[in-house]
Formats: C-alpha cells, sequence, structure tokens
C-alpha cells in the first residue's frame, strides 16, 4: 500500500504493476540471558544496496523509466511498506524453534518513508513546510499503527554509509512491535515511577543546551552516551508529536533542520546520525515524557565513534567528548 501525503495533489497515475515484496518470513527469538527479542529476517540479506540514480528506487517513477517504489511522476511525501521488512503483518509461526528457546512470529509493520521527491537533501535542506508536512506524517502513521494495536513505534531515520544505509535518497523508517523494547521499557518504567525529564530543562540549558525555539529545546543530555548527541524535548509532558500545540509543533520542524544543519558545519561533512522519535509505548500514555534523540557517529572530524568491545559486551558506554563541551560547540555553530 502506497499512501501519499502533500499539500498538492501528486503529479501522475499509479501503475498496475508493482515491485515484487520479499514476503513475510521472519520469526522473534528471546535472549533469556539479556531479557530482550531478536528478530531474524534472512530475506533481508538481498535488500537493495547503494543503487545508482538511474535505479534509485524512491525516485518518482517517469512514464518511460523502471518502476520504483513511488508509481507517481511527482509528490511530496511517500510512504509504503518496507518490501525487505523485519516485522510484517502477516508473519506466521515458525514451524519449530531451537530446542529451549522461545520465540514467535515477527508481527508488527516496518515502513519506509520518502521525505522528498529529490535525490539528494536532508532534514536540514528540507524547508520548514516539508518539515512540518513530515511530523504530521508522523502522527498519521503513528494513530494507524495504535489503532491496529502494536505496542510500539517508533520513526527513524538512518543518515550516512558510515551508519549501514543502503539507500542514498532521503527517506526515513517507521518500525511498529508487537512488543515493548527493552531499552523503551525501562525508560517508560522510570517516567511511571516519577522521573521528571521536564524539571531539570531550564537549569540545564545555560550548561548543555543548543538551541531554543518557542518552548522546545535541543540539548546534549548531560547523560549522553555518544559524543555531541542531542535531544529535542520541551518542558511540558506530552506523550508524543502528535499532543504538540501549533506552536510546538513548528518549533519541532525547526529543531529537526536546525539539528542537522548544525552536525554538517561543525564536521565540515554529511553528518553520520541515528535519529529516532522515543513516544510512549502503548499503555503509557499518561506518564511518559516525548523526546527525538539524535546519536551522532563522529568524534571529531572524519573520526568515528565506534563501540568497542567492552560497550558492545556490557552496555557501558565510554563517552570520548564531555557533554558540557559538546554543547559549546554546537552552540557556537549557530
Amino acid at each position: 500500500m502506497l499512501y501519499l501525503y502533500g499539500y498538492d495533489m501528486p503529479k501522475g497515475e499509479p501503475r498496475p504493476d508493482s515491485l515484487e515484496g520479499a514476503g513475510p518470513g521472519a520469526e522473534l527469538r528471546w535472549h533469556p540471558l539479556r531479557g530482550e527479542w531478536s528478530v531474524y529476517a534472512a530475506h533481508r540479506q538481498n535488500r537493495t544496496f547503494m543503487p545508482s540514480k538511474a535505479d534509485d528506487p524512491l525516485a518518482p517513477t517517469t512514464p518511460d523509466g523502471p518502476l520504483t517504489e513511488v508509481e507517481f511522476s511527482d509528490f511530496e511525501v511517500a510512504v509504503f511498506q518496507n518490501r525487505f521488512a523485519s516485522l510484517h503483518p502477516d508473519a506466521t509461526m515458525p514451524e519449530a524453534m531451537p530446542p529451549g528457546t522461545d520465540g514467535g512470529a515477527a508481527n508488527g509493520d516496518c515502513e519506509v518513508v520518502v521525505f522528498s521527491p529529490e535525490a539528494e537533501g536532508n532534514l536540514g535542506t528540507l524547508d520548514q513546510d516539508r518539515r512540518r508536512l513530515l511530523v504530521s506524517v508522523w502522527n498519521d502513521r503513528y494513530e494507524a499503527m495504535s489503532k491496529r494495536g502494536l505496542a510500539y513505534t517508533m520513526p527513524f531515520e538512518s543518515r550516512g554509509a558510515e551508519v549501514g544505509v543502503t539507500l542514498q535518497h532521503p527517506h526515513g523508517q517507521i518500525y511498529a512491535f508487537p512488543f515493548i523494547p527493552q531499552v523503551q521499557k525501562v525508560a517508560a518504567d522510570a517516567f511511571a515511577d516519577g522521573y521528571d525529564l521536564g524539571a531539570p530543562l531550564e537549569d540545564w540549558f545555560p550548561t548543555y543546551g543548543v538551541e531554543r525555539a518557542g518552548p522546545l529545546m535541543a540539548i546534549v543530555p548531560p547523560y549522553a552516551r555518544y559524543p555531541y548527541e542531542v535531544w529535542i524535548t520541551g518542558a511540558r509532558r506530552v506523550a508524543g508529536p502528535w499532543e504538540y500545540t501549533p506552536e510546538e509543533f513548528d518549533a519541532y520542524a525547526h529543531l529537526l533542520g536546525s539539528v542537522t544543519r548544525c552536525y554538517d558545519a561543525l564536521f565540515g561533512q554529511a553528518t553520520p546520525t541515528m535519529m529516532s522519535l522515543q513516544a510512549a509505548p502503548k499503555g503509557y500514555d499518561g506518564s511518559f515524557h516525548f523526546w527525538t534523540q539524535f546519536f551522532c557517529l563522529l568524534r571529531a572530524p572524519g573520526r568515528l565513534k565506534y563501540l568497542a568491545s567492552v560497550e558492545q559486551a556490557t552496555s557501558v558506554f565510554t563517552v570520548d567528548v564531555m557533554p558540557e563541551q559538546a554543547a559549546k560547540q554546537l552552540r557556537e555553530i549557530l
């Protein structure tokens, strides 16, 4: 299913043929020593990898060109189900599990969100109207996944080959899980137990703030795990961006672009980042405090932040740049 969003009608007509999907073959397996699920999706091994611009599957479909994922000659924002999905609404139970292993069907959904018909660009180069539209798209997809009863929905963007991006066209994805992932469950329980993210923000801002936009701010949290990690949030507790006031909505769209431009200016290159929206899991709407996080994969120009053996094995990060210094450097770019 293809969903098109925009201020104007898309151009062209859908073509009768369509790209063949890889199928719903994926399963969940439980890791008893970590207390978390993993998804096994062997069909993703053959997903499209770094195609040429002529073979860009996220570009508009031209009348005489090859069929792409977006069957129109022009559009603004497009959403469709990932053909190489890790989670699928039609996933079926595995025939058998290895002895001593618990698992099940990888039910859920994986959608691709194409930010623009243009082959190049990013959240920082999109104009404010397009970023507002993108936030509206995320809100619509949150609602759609919630109506299906899925436990946790996360829009995200992986940017840069260093992160593992296989398509360069500006886009993000949305994963909707049948369970609440462990990281989000811990955060949701912390909020439910009384942690107030909004309370210290004003005190943090002089030292850790990057930019303020109306009631929202971009900050480097004092407990950041990645060098130059940035969060966008506000003092008012909201479950997700669907609860934003018009002023907050505009501020949020602005900061998405501003943070991206700030990274690129600081490092002098298209900065590899992992951006994700951290909204309330199912059942936590009343206590959760929404934030958006950018994990930066650089610790200095041309130097990647690698997760070393001890970090991978323990999840105890060693951070190369003090959050105070990272915030100061980013703030001075603006």
